[in-house]
């Protein structure tokens, strides 16, 4: 039989878009001559609908959205992810459609409740070996734990979170020896290096339960922060028979395969690995696939980027042209355009004029235009970068700035903002009746500058209809380190989930990899903030601890979920190259900035889950706002 996944790229209760693309998988699927076709979990209404799903009225119109699938599926076979509401209870099901007909529905029996997933907020797990009815206009059909036969092979269902369960509970073993095929629909996040475990996850369930195992996820940034890899799997007694091209930037990605059930095929010996990841390839087609899907579906025109020169925003800046590059790569430049759906049929150019760094609109084509290529013409017309220095920011940002500004082709625009900071300074020393100086002031000083910066960059991303990109990574995030209503201003912050080590990593990686050879210069600059007096040498890891202590720190805390005297004991016993007193006060420093930093967390921008956890009160990691700091704990190191 041709079974075959397909992952779609879906939004939260948009349902013309939903079965837009439900409606061309089953159409490709009719083509390639498909019999058997899995759709991904919760694919009618989305997987994101949040607190909807406990609404009467969200499962009820997604049974009747359901109606409008059926006469699709003539001569085919289609699982269809839905929730379904009984007696004031949702259920996470696949939906089983035939020949026009509805044969059932399989319901998720375990729910992911760790990391980014809440799901027994919103869903009720369904018990083993239990069936029930689903009435909707006059029909009735069964749900439950069921098992389905289509042309001789019987197959039965694991819903994304019934398969990482142990092999003695989850579905499957109990349906071994009563299916051929086990179908998973699922919505499984991206995180770095996730595939190989989902690889080793189906290969390893298909040989335990002698099966063939078929698996089709989500696909892009399906809801603002979590990004879906549209992974389709085929396994069938440990052997690999189909796996996709993942994170791609179609609508539909389809991949089938024949399957002889009636032929002995041996079970593996063992399951073969995959190649090592490349974790900053990964990270680089996630970001972008996540960038394109945030820009389409908030009917924004571009972006803009308050671009310092330094590694955070340079990240940010490449992420957008990635986002062209591989985006064109895939769909080619018209349907690029036609999805992104943000170019205008003519765009006036931001020029530079007049004294004091003043931009003004000029109605003529950009002069450059012509002399770019058609890549950096597009990154043109997506991306506006500007650079607000001050009489702190030194020549190495502003030359790193404009030159990766001009490689990418992104307008780039500067100005200087001191006489705005002089005028804020100014205000409160009259109203305090005193100077404010650096020996008496210092962060309330530096903070100033960079809230300065906040007004002008919105009025940029607001007069463009753009979105403003926040630059902040997730070791600034988790100390605190950066200023709110300043460098955390903004619409969306795509680093927000990577910390500063592994950014200056991948900056290197783009540079060399990617060919982007203007990251040289940020490549060979500290980290600095740039808001003290240049004479005082400020650096990022000086006013800190050094960025690679810090990720270890903030690792072991949340996400291993150490207490402050085990973390200590930990660095101690891996890091002797460091003084013991010396990492015990990195350790008090880490717990009091993260403690009194969470209302700054609280209020970043929506940002991107990439790597295996982050510290987003809103997906990831809770923390109170307000709480004793660690004091005990800390004292008793």
């Amino acid at each position: 039989m041709r079974i075959a996944g397909a992952a779609l790229n879906q939004t939260p209760i948009d349902w013309k878009n939903n079965l837009a693309n439900i409606s061309a998988a089953i159409e490709q699927a009719k083509e390639a001559g498909v019999e058997l076709l899995c759709l991904p979990e919760l694919c009618l209404t989305g997987y994101g609908c949040e607190d909807l799903f406990l609404s009467d009225w969200l499962p009820l119109e997604a049974l009747r959205q359901l109606q409008k699938i059926r006469p699709l599926t003539e001569g085919i076979c289609v699982a269809v992810g839905l929730p379904v509401r009984l007696a004031h209870r949702t259920y996470n099901t696949a939906a089983v459609l035939r020949d026009g007909q509805v044969l059932g529905f399989a319901a998720k029996q375990f729910l992911a409740n760790d990391g980014v997933h809440y799901e027994p907020r919103f869903f009720v797990p369904w018990p083993a070996g239990e069936t029930t009815t689903v009435e909707f206009e006059g029909e009735n059909w069964p749900l439950g734990d069921l098992t389905f036969e289509h042309l001789g092979v019987r197959f039965g269902f694991e819903i994304c979170e019934d398969a990482w369960r142990p092999d003695d509970v989850r579905p499957a073993c109990r349906l071994r020896g009563k299916v051929d095929l086990i179908v998973n629909p699922s919505a499984s996040h991206f995180a770095m290096s996730k595939t190989d475990l989902r690889y080793q996850l189906v290969l390893k369930g298909s040989r335990t339960f002698a099966c063939t195992y078929l698996y089709a996820n989500l696909l892009g940034n399906e809801a603002g922060r979590i990004i879906y890899d549209g992974e389709i799997l085929v396994a069938r007694n440990g052997h690999l028979l189909r796996r996709n091209q993942l994170l791609s930037f179609k609508a539909v990605d389809l991949e089938w395969v024949d399957v002889g059930f009636a032929e002995p095929v041996p079970l593996a010996d063992f399951i073969v690995p995959l190649p090592a990841p490349d974790e900053y390839k990964e990270l680089n087609q996630a970001m972008s696939l996540g960038l394109f899907d945030y820009l389409r579906k908030a009917r924004s025109r571009g972006f803009v980027l308050s671009l310092s020169g330094g590694a955070d925003s340079c990240f940010c800046a490449v992420g957008v042209a990635e986002l062209v590059r591989l985006g064109v790569a895939e769909l080619g430049e018209a349907e690029f355009k036609r999805r992104l759906g943000a170019f205008e049929p003519a765009k006036t150019e931001v020029v530079q004029t007049g004294a004091g760094g003043a931009a003004k609109q000029e109605a003529q084509p950009n002069p450059e235009g012509p002399q770019l290529t058609a890549n950096q013409q597009l990154v043109r017309q997506l991306l506006t970068c500007a650079y607000q220095g001050t009489v702190n920011s030194s020549d190495d940002t502003f030359t790193s700035a404009k030159e990766l500004a001009d490689s990418l082709g992104a307008r780039f625009l500067h100005w200087t903002i001191d006489d705005e900071v002089s005028g804020y300074v100014h205000k409160i020393e009259q109203g305090l009746g005193r100077e404010l100086t650096w020996q008496t002031d210092d962060l309330a000083l530096q903070n100033i500058q960079a809230r300065v910066r906040a007004p002008a960059i919105w009025l940029l991303a607001n007069v463009q209809n753009c979105l403003l990109i926040t630059t902040s990574n997730r070791s600034e995030a988790s100390v605190g380190y950066c200023t709110m209503d300043g460098d955390t201003a903004g619409s969306i912050s795509p680093i927000a989930g990577v910390d500063k080590d592994f950014v200056k990593k991948w900056l290197r990686w783009a540079e060399t990899e990617l060919g982007y050879a203007a990251l040289h210069r940020v490549n060979n600059l500290q980290p600095t903030a740039e808001l003290r007096p240049l004479a005082d040498k400020q650096t990022d890891e000086r006013d800190l601890m050094p960025y690679a202590l810090l990720n270890r720190i903030e690792r072991l805390a949340f996400y291993d979920r150490l207490a402050p005297q085990a973390v200590l004991a930990q660095l101690v016993a891996e890091s002797p190259e460091h003084d013991a007193e010396q990492l015990r006060a990195y350790v008090r420093r880490f717990y009091q900035l993260w403690s009194r930093n969470q209302w700054k967390r609280e209020r970043y921008a929506p940002s991107f889950h990439l790597d295996d956890y982050n510290v987003d009160p809103r997906s990831w990691l809770r923390f109170p706002i307000l709480s004793g700091g660690f004091g005990q704990e800390l004292a008793g190191l």
